[in-house]
């Protein structure tokens, strides 16, 4: 089993599933968005020059962009 780390590191075309939100000061809007214990995530894109990373929610086929200071809350598995 590897070990659990940060949304901010995985690469462009990984998967995993968010463990857990490690903040009490994240924005309800990301609850609302999909970002839930349990749901898989895949990386789309990923800016240049520490700029937003791009994630499609895999059970809503979303696309959502999100900071990268926000990543590095949201615990995740890689899968």
């Amino acid at each position: 089993m590897r070990d659990k780390s940060s949304l901010d590191k995985l690469k462009k075309g990984e998967k995993a599933v968010i463990v857990d939100l490690n903040s009490n000061e994240i924005p309800a809007k990301f609850y609302e968005m999909g970002f839930l214990p349990g749901t898989e995530i895949e990386v789309k894109h990923i800016a240049p020059l520490n700029g937003p990373i791009c994630l499609n929610i895999i059970a809503s086929n979303s696309l959502i962009a999100i900071r990268k200071s926000e990543a590095k809350v949201i615990i995740i598995d890689p899968k």
